[in-house]
C-alpha cells in the first residue's frame, strides 16, 4: 500500500497495513492496530494523515489503447500481411493495365476490392474484440459502491464518498448497501449477515459473515469475518473497520491481474498454429509463383547465340508483366482470403455465448 504501508499517526505505534491479517485478529486487536475506537471512529486529522498515505479508494484507470495501434495489431498475423499484399499487388496491376473506365478495368479492380473488403472485416471484429477486453476493466469499476456511511470524531457522516474512506474507517452497511471496501466485520446489528460475493469468488448463493476470526491461511471464500469491496450486502446491518481501500482490496488485485495479462498477453496456441501455416504458405507460394514466372521466361525473354554464348537479350515489359500477373493470380488463388475473417468471427461470437452462459 502507499508509502510502504508504515506511518506513525499521533504519536502511537506505527501502523503496518500490509501484513496485517484483520481476518485472524479479534476485534480489540484490529481496533489496537489501526489505532481507532468503534465507537468513535477516525478523527478529522487522522483521516487527513492517512488520506496522504493510501490516496483514495479508488482503483486506477489504465491507459487506454488508441485506435491507430488498435488497427495496426489487426495486421500482425503472416496470413493477413499475405493477403494484404497480395491485394496492393493485384491493385496495381489492374490499375496500370486496365482500360480507363471501361469495363475490363472495372472488372480487373475486383479481386483486390474483394480481398481489401474481407480484410476490412477482420480488422473490426478483432478491434470490437480488444474493446471488449478493455470494458471489462470498466465493469469492475462500475460494481463498486459510491457512498458510505462512516463514524468519525463520534459522528454518524452519511452518503459520504466511497472514494474518500481510509484503512481504520469505521462503516455501518445495511441491506442493499454495496460493500465499498475490504473491511473487517466488528459488529453485527442484526442477528445474521448475508453477503452476495460471487462477483468477486463466483459463490452462487450468499455467504453468512461474522466477527469471530478464522485462521490466518484461511482463502478468501474462507474469511468470514471479512466483506469485500464490490459485494452487495443482501440480509442483515453491521458495523465494519476498513482493512484494505482501492487497489489494495480484492478487487483492486483482479484489476491489477487483468492489466498485466493484457500487457503481458502470449499467443494462444491457435494463433501460433495459424502464423506456422501462414509462414508454410508463404514459402509454398513463392515457389509457385517464380516457378510460373521461369516456365514462361522464354516468352518475354529471347537471346541470340554468337560463339556460343547467349547474346542480344531483349525482354518484353508487356509480356513480362502478362505472366507476373499470372503468378499473382495463383498465388492470390492458393491463399483462403475468408480464413482470418471466419477465424475471428468465430471466435468472438463463441467468447460472447460462452459470456451470456457465464461459462
Amino acid at each position: 500500500m502507499g508509502k510502504g504501508g508504515e506511518e506513525q499517526l499521533n504519536g502511537s505505534e506505527p501502523l503496518k497495513f500490509d501484513t496485517f491479517p484483520a481476518w485472524a485478529k479479534d476485534v480489540r486487536e484490529c481496533e489496537e492496530h489501526f489505532g481507532v475506537s468503534v465507537e468513535r471512529g477516525l478523527s478529522s486529522s487522522e483521516v487527513v494523515t492517512r488520506h496522504q498515505i493510501y490516496g483514495l479508494n479508488e482503483l486506477e484507470k489504465p491507459e487506454g489503447t488508441s485506435l491507430f495501434k488498435l488497427v495496426l495489431e489487426q495486421f500482425n498475423d503472416t496470413l493477413v500481411r499475405i493477403l494484404l499484399a497480395a491485394a496492393v499487388i493485384s491493385f496495381v496491376l489492374a490499375f496500370v493495365d486496365g482500360d480507363e473506365g471501361g469495363e475490363m478495368g472495372i472488372t480487373a479492380f475486383v479481386e483486390p476490392l474483394v480481398i481489401f473488403l474481407i480484410l476490412i472485416v477482420n480488422a473490426i471484429v478483432g478491434i470490437w474484440q480488444e474493446t471488449n477486453a478493455e470494458k471489462a476493466l470498466e465493469a469492475l469499476k462500475e460494481i463498486q459502491s459510491q457512498q458510505a456511511t462512516v463514524r468519525r470524531d463520534g459522528v454518524k457522516v452519511c452518503s459520504l464518498p466511497a472514494k474518500e474512506l481510509v484503512p481504520g474507517d469505521v462503516v455501518e452497511l445495511r441491506v442493499g448497501d454495496k460493500v465499498p471496501a475490504d473491511m473487517r466485520v466488528v459488529g453485527l446489528i442484526t442477528s445474521t449477515l448475508r453477503v452476495e460475493q460471487g462477483s468477486l469468488t463466483g459463490e452462487s448463493e450468499a455467504v453468512s459473515k461474522t466477527t469471530k476470526p478464522v485462521e490466518e491461511n484461511a482463502d478468501i471464500q474462507g474469511k468470514k469475518c471479512m466483506v469485500f469491496a464490490g459485494t452487495t450486502v443482501v440480509n442483515g446491518n453491521c458495523v465494519c473497520l476498513v482493512t484494505d481501500t482501492g487497489m489494495s482490496s480484492e478487487i483492486g488485485r483482479v484489476h491489477s491481474q487483468i492489466q498485466e495479462a493484457a500487457q503481458h498477453e502470449e499467443d494462444t496456441p491457435l494463433k501460433k498454429k495459424l502464423n506456422e501455416f501462414g509462414e508454410a504458405l508463404t514459402m509454398i507460394i513463392g515457389l509457385i509463383c517464380a516457378l510460373v514466372w521461369l516456365i514462361n521466361v522464354k516468352y518475354f525473354l529471347s537471346w541470340e547465340y554468337v560463339d556460343g554464348w547467349p547474346r542480344n537479350f531483349k525482354f518484353s515489359f508487356e509480356k513480362g508483366t502478362y505472366y507476373f500477373e499470372i503468378a499473382v493470380a495463383l498465388a492470390v488463388a492458393v491463399i483462403p482470403e475468408g480464413l482470418p475473417a471466419v477465424i475471428t468471427t468465430c471466435l468472438a461470437l463463441g467468447t460472447r455465448k460462452m459470456a451470456q452462459k457465464n461459462a
